[in-house]
């Protein structure tokens, strides 16, 4: 049995401000599970993908998907960013 995911870009949204965030993107995993609302921040250190996320009744933020391997973060972030820089 294969473990190999197959990520690529349902959409991509480019915001024109200058805040931190610079895009939100959907991404596909394997035609079968779209994740919604990845974001393309501008940190201090360069371009990152930050992951889904919702504002708790503490006013807190907490990612809604968390992704427990970090090569498969780094391939997510590597298509998103990719995708951003392409279009």
């Amino acid at each position: 049995m294969s473990n190999a995911l197959n990520f690529k870009i349902g959409r991509l949204y480019r915001l024109e401000s200058d805040g931190p965030v610079k895009a939100f993107a959907d991404i596909l995993v394997n035609d079968e599970l779209l994740i919604k609302g990845l974001r393309v921040i501008e940190g201090k250190k360069g371009l990152f993908v930050s992951m889904p996320k919702d504002q708790g009744k503490d006013k807190k933020w907490y990612d809604t998907v968390s992704l427990v391997s970090k090569e498969t973060q780094q391939e997510i972030a590597n298509v998103v960013l990719e995708a951003y820089k392409n279009e």
